[in-house]
């Protein structure tokens, strides 16, 4: 089915009041000390959500979608900015980018929905496309962390029932083939070792997103990962939109 974009994705932004108040309060404190940097690229921008911010930290900003709306949209709505271009891609493809070309990797509830082999296909492509010492922050599913959980092994129906009844939390589209674990695994394997993650909950009490900081080091030994549990990120979302509204 068709996406509808009538509200340009600001939809997605409500939990914190606007998206604005969103980058602000949750994005920008989390990135701003790998910014500015000269080359970015975003993943998965939409209409330009996050794009409209990033653009003012850097020289150049290249946005990738596998949605050729979402890229005319872009193109549309940054007309009068040179700094901005878009390509669509198929599956974790990144041929259009040239080598050693970008400083910084960005990509904000995207990857959430990237099943495994397209996450690697597309870190196999961040090594390629980085610099040296280039980094990069995605948001991703952890999911897959709880697949063994007992209410996994439960009967599809009586997990249907019992979400409804909001025993169980619902799982928000989130691929079940990737967690932060695997994550980490997966961008050593291409000698980018993940330098923080945050295990984030997602409108319920699990766990089930994750933020990754990486570096391209061309290291593939182990690293040490600072790995933080935050079970109250909506709750910061909340306050969030608090302060937003007020501020009206």
């Amino acid at each position: 089915m068709k996406y509808d974009w009538k509200d340009a994705g600001e939809e997605w932004s409500e939990s914190w009041g606007t998206s604005a108040a969103q980058w602000s309060g949750t994005i920008w404190p989390r990135i701003k000390d790998w910014l500015p940097a000269s080359t970015i690229l975003e993943i998965g921008p939409g209409y330009g959500r996050w794009t409209h911010y990033l653009k003012n930290h850097c020289e150049r900003l290249i946005v990738v979608d596998r949605a050729a709306e979402c890229i005319e949209a872009c193109k549309e709505r940054f007309a009068s900015e040179p700094k901005v271009s878009g390509f669509v891609n198929q599956g974790g493809s990144l041929g259009m980018i040239a080598d050693h070309s970008i400083d910084f990797v960005f990509s904000f509830d995207v990857f959430v929905h990237i099943r495994r082999d397209v996450t690697e296909q597309y870190l196999k492509e961040f090594r390629r496309t980085l610099k040296i010492g280039g980094r990069g922050f995605i948001h991703h599913s952890n999911l897959g962390a709880y697949n063994t959980s007992q209410e996994k092994q439960s009967p599809k129906g009586v997990r249907k029932l019992l979400t409804k009844w909001r025993v169980l939390d619902e799982d928000h589209h989130r691929t079940p083939t990737m967690s932060a674990q695997l994550f980490r695994s997966l961008s050593l394997k291409y000698g980018m070792p993940c330098l923080q993650q945050e295990l984030i909950n997602w409108r319920g009490r699990r766990l089930i997103d994750c933020f990754s900081w990486f570096e391209r080091a061309d290291v593939t030994g182990p690293g040490a990962t600072r790995i933080v549990q935050n079970p109250n990120f909506m709750k910061e979302a909340a306050t969030i939109k608090r302060a937003a509204l007020a501020s009206r």
